[in-house]
This record gives structure tokens, sequence and C-alpha cells, in this order.
């Protein structure tokens, strides 16, 4: 195959000038476009085009050095280094503001950060230098790491570290990544063994991994709060535990700012009786309704319809009632991180058009509830949508984790519209997709085509893909 797409193809004339109108609008990049030859100009002539493979189309070519921040001068302050791994790069950007806003204070500590997207662990000598990096780590991150054979490797690296590390934090994972944990006297090595309603979370062998990560979201908004009058070390290190996903999961520059100064305050030797002070984590709403101009999320559809009509940026036939109403479902990380462009785009864009939009979000992975609850009327049970796009490119129930597809199935059948599932690129930037003979990462044609069309999805087409820089 690869030397089939490889191979010259020819363009009849007549087509030129039409690429050439489409990519001065930027619907081509220049990689794509065909180079004129020096043939005479006839009816009969033609254009040649060749594709060529790009990278070895297996992983991303991207490097985890765009995401690595060295302070340029600690002034005799104590280092603090910081790895993690992450499904996506959306916590690229706000973390990497975090650290540099606490470098800039020049307080406490320098810090010094470096990221790996996990298929990127494929490379192995991507690979050996995230087993390099976690030699002189302080803190290990991790999140999202769902792939059994690079969570594996994960553990297998971080295993090696994780007595020397002064901290291991592990949110949403498969449990053998889990089992790292470790926050002072607060462990998950006996995940799954131990008898606190904490740990029976995982016990629950039936519960999909989108019900487990829902469990969780509910047992972080209320478990602080019980152990902080807990004397015991280990009741107020798991409370800290706690915190930390609520930081993680709140994901603004502000939010992992104070996340890092609790872990580093509370667990980094070199800072023992300095005393760092942080503020609380600002919770978002779990799940509801986001809008980019709108004045906060909203709990009640109602309610967001009603600021709709008070609008005055948009035409009255977007407010009307004939408008075709738009059901959007997106990833809450992206819109705590700010990670958001590629929402803020589709929104837009769709207004222009003359369509009135419901954009839902929900923290856990699963989605199904927040569509019945936004899009479906209670009382009359009918959709307040004429079709639903999800923006986040993976299955409604279980995201990149274990899909359940009888209950997005039984919610899609409640909804009864055309459910369109819309493909962010999650794995590549935007060149390596175009550059590439395989197209798709393989991954993400597993995860982001074949199993949302289980529950119905269609249409996956691609509509946005992430910068190598920013990660955005």
């Amino acid at each position: 195959m690869a030397s089939l797409l490889s191979s010259s193809f020819t363009l009849s004339s007549p087509k030129v000038d039409h690429l050439s109108s489409l990519s001065q609008k930027h619907y081509f990049l220049h990689s794509f476009l065909p180079k004129k030859t020096n043939q005479p100009n006839s009816s009969k002539s033609f254009l040649k085009v060749k594709c060529a493979a790009v990278g070895n189309g297996l992983f991303t070519q991207t490097t985890p050095e765009v995401r690595r921040i060295v302070p340029e001068n600690n002034r005799g302050l104590p280092t603090v280094k910081i790895v993690y791994v992450v499904l996506e790069a959306q916590y690229q950007s706000a973390l990497t503001a975090a650290v540099q806003s606490l470098n800039d204070n020049e307080r406490y500590a320098s810090f010094e950060v470096v990221g790996y997207l996990v298929e990127e662990l494929r490379d192995e000598s991507t690979y050996k230098t995230f087993c390099k990096d976690l030699e002189d780590a302080n803190v290990f991150i991790g999140s999202l790491i769902f792939v059994e054979e690079l969570a594996l490797k994960v553990k297998a690296a971080v295993e090696k570290e994780r007595d020397r590390l002064d901290a291991v934090l592990v949110f949403p994972s498969m449990p053998e990544v889990m089992r790292l944990n470790k926050l002072g006297s607060f462990s998950m090595a006996q995940l799954g063994q131990s008898k606190s309603p904490f740990f029976q979370l995982f016990k629950k062998k039936k519960q999909s991994s989108a019900g487990f990560a829902d469990s969780m979201l509910k047992l972080v908004r209320t478990l602080p709060k019980v152990l902080k009058y807990l004397p015991s070390d280990k009741a107020q290190d798991a409370r800290l535990y706690i915190l930390s996903l609520q930081f993680w999961l709140g994901g603004s520059p502000d939010n992992l700012q104070n996340f890092l100064k609790m872990i580093s305050g509370s667990y980094i030797p070199a800072l023992k009786g300095t005393k760092i002070e942080y503020a609380d984590p600002v919770l978002y709403l779990d799940s509801g309704i986001w809008h980019p101009l709108a004045p906060c999320m909203y709990d009640d559809v109602k309610e967001y319809l009603n600021w709709y009509g008070t609008r005055k940026d948009v035409s009255e036939n977007v407010k009307g009632p004939k408008a075709p109403v738009i059901g959007l479902v997106l990833q809450r990380s992206h819109i705590v991180t700010g990670d958001d462009g590629h929402y803020v785009a589709v929104i837009m864009e769709l207004e222009a058009r003359g369509a009135k939009v419901i954009p839902i979000f929900a923290g856990g992975l699963d989605f199904s509830g927040p569509v019945e609850k936004f899009f479906i009327d209670p009382i009359s049970k009918r959709p307040f949508v004429n079709s639903v796009v999800s923006l986040t490119g993976f299955a409604l129930v279980g995201g990149p984790a274990r899909q359940d597809h009888p209950r997005a199935v039984e919610a899609l059948m409640k909804l009864d519209v055309p459910y369109i599932v819309a493909l962010p690129l999650v794995f590549q930037t935007t060149e390596e997709w175009l550059n590439s003979t395989l197209g798709l990462h393989p991954i993400q044609v597993a995860l982001q085509v074949a199993l949302p069309e289980l529950d119905g999805g269609m249409e996956p087409i691609v509509f946005a893909g992430r910068d190598p820089r920013t990660g955005k």
C-alpha cells in the first residue's frame, strides 16, 4: 500500500486552477499541492503529483523537548524536577504557564518540567530519554494512561524510581499504573485489596472505566472535607492526593500552579520547613453547558437558552425558533486548561451559518448522562436538538478507556437524531497527518473511528490538529 500511495499520479489541467484557488483559501497545505512541470501548455497537458511518506507512521513525530522547561538561573534555590505522561497535550500550555509563573517569582524553588505524550513512548530513543529524566526527577505525574502496552512501559520505568521519588501522582489510568501512586504515607500499592471506600472503587470488576471515573469524581467532591478533620498522617496524605486530583481536573494555570506549590511544600525534602502558601482548588462543574461568550458554565439548559436569547452578537434568526439546533459534545479538560480553540472555531462557524448551538461537557468519561440531561426535554421527552456532533472524537461512554456501547446506544436511541463524531487529531499534528501515507494514527483509527461507530457515530471528519510547538 505504501508503494502504491507514494507512486506518481496525474491530474488533468482543468483541475489545476481549481486546486490553486482552494489552496489560496488554505484548504490544502503546500505539501499536497501539485507543482507545475515545464510541459508546453496544451489541452492534453497533465500535472504530475507525488505523495511521499513522512515519518514511520506508527507514532507521533513530536518531541518531548517542546514540553521541557529548564530554569535559566536557579539563584541558589532548590530545583524541583517534574516529569509527566499524559494521553493528550491539552495540559501542555497550562502547565507551562504555571511553571513559568513560579520561576518568574523566584521564590522557594526553581521548577524544571518535561512532559511526554504516552504515544511518544513507542519510540525507543524517546523511552530511554523518559527513563533518564526519571532518574533525577522529584515528582512523577501520569494521567489517562489506558493503552495497555504503553501502560506497562510507564509502570516498568516509574517502578525503578518509585522509592526514590518524592511523590508519584497518577490520575485515572489503568490499575497497573494507578498502583504506582505514592504521597507520603499514602500509597495505592495494595489497590483493590484495602477495605476503605476509596480502594473499593477499583474492586467493582463489572464497573466500566467511565463508571469508575464518575465514582471517583463524586468521591473527590466529598472526601477532602472529611479527611481534613482526621488526625493521622495517612488521612492527610490521602486528602492531599484528592486535592491534587481536584487541582489536576481543574487544569487552569492557577490551579496547576497551586498544585505544584502544595506538592513541593509538602513532599520535597529540600523545602521542608519552608512555608509555601497555596490556594484551594477552583472547582468547575463536573458536567454542564459551556459557551466561549457566556458569563459562566450552566447546569440547566433553560437558563442557558435564556442567556442565548439575550445575545447581541448573533442575528435574530439564530436566536429564533426556526434556527436548527446543534448539540455539541466537548471534553471538559480542554475547556478548563484553555486548549479550546478548536471548540470555539466550530461554535462560531456554526452560528455564522445560522445554527443555534448547545455545547455540553463532562468531566468523567461517560457523556450519556449529560446527553440525556441537556439534549432531551424531561417533560415531553422530545430532543432540544436537531443533530449532535461529538468534538471529542471518542466513544460516548468510556472515552479513550474501555467503552460501554450498550449504554451509549441506549442514550442515543432516546435522542434519535443524527450523531456525528468529528475527529481532533489527538495523537498527531496536522502536518503529520497530511504528510503520512497511513493518514490517521493507527491507535486513533481504533479509538476515534472504529469504536464510535459501534455507538452509531458517523462521518468521522478530521476538523482539528495539534500545533507541534504549543500542543494546542
